[in-house]
Formats: C-alpha cells, structure tokens, sequence
C-alpha cells in the first residue's frame, strides 16, 4: 500500500508540473518497472485533480460500521479461550453473544490464532 501512495504523490507532482498523463505514465513504467501503477489508473488520478480534488487521502464511505469486532469482544473472546482453549467457536458465541462469523475473524485476524488440534493457539508458539 506504501509504495501505491507513493506513486500517488509522484502523479499529483507530474500534474502540478504541468505533465501529461502520457508523459507520468512512462516516468512511472521507467522508475517503477513492473509494479508502476497502470495506465488507467494515473489517468483516473488525473481526472480527480483537474476537477479540483488534490487530497490523495481515502473519501469517506457510507455503510454501516462493524459492531461486533470491537476491542471490548475481541477482549472478552481472548479471556474466554484463556480460560479454556478447547472451547468451539459455538461456546465462544454462546459465552459472548457475538456473532459464529464475527468471532471465527476474531480469532484467526484479530488474536492470531488456529484450531491446532481442538485447541486455539497462537500462530506462532510462545512459552504461554
């Protein structure tokens, strides 16, 4: 994602520049090899520049926000394996009123851990 939002920045530069977006598009494919942003892209970029918006950050997206993988159940679900690592992801739902789905990402995205047999455990093994 870094080196994107980079690449971003070099295009807003070649525009405030007065460069083309043919022009950025070579500059990039020279400096960037393979991994240059593609054509489409740097002339999407463009576009939102000449209509005035030069933020490279993210716009706000509608939808609604997730409830369920807050740090308060993420939190709880940790204590509960603590206290017990053979328990189902359907005890887990049952002790913390989170949804199956929601607390199976909890576990393996959030704590980092896999069913190794029967057991929830940490990705990468410690003394604990």
């Amino acid at each position: 994602m870094g080196e994107k939002l980079e690449q971003c920045s070099v295009v807003k530069f070649c525009f405030l520049l007065g460069k083309t977006a043919g022009e950025t598009v070579v500059m990039l494919e020279t400096a960037c090899k393979e991994a240059a942003l593609g054509k489409t892209q740097v002339y999407k970029w463009f576009s939102c520049f000449r209509n005035g918006e030069l933020s490279l950050a993210d716009q706000p997206r509608s939808g609604r926000p997730s409830t369920s993988r807050t740090d308060e159940n993420i939190a709880r679900i940790r204590e509960l394996i603590l206290e017990d690592c053979l328990r189902t992801i359907d005890d887990l739902v049952n002790f913390s009123g989170v949804s199956w789905s929601s607390c199976q990402r909890i576990l393996s995205e959030e704590l980092q851990m896999k069913r190794v047999a029967a057991k929830f455990v940490p990705h990468v093994l410690t003394v604990d």
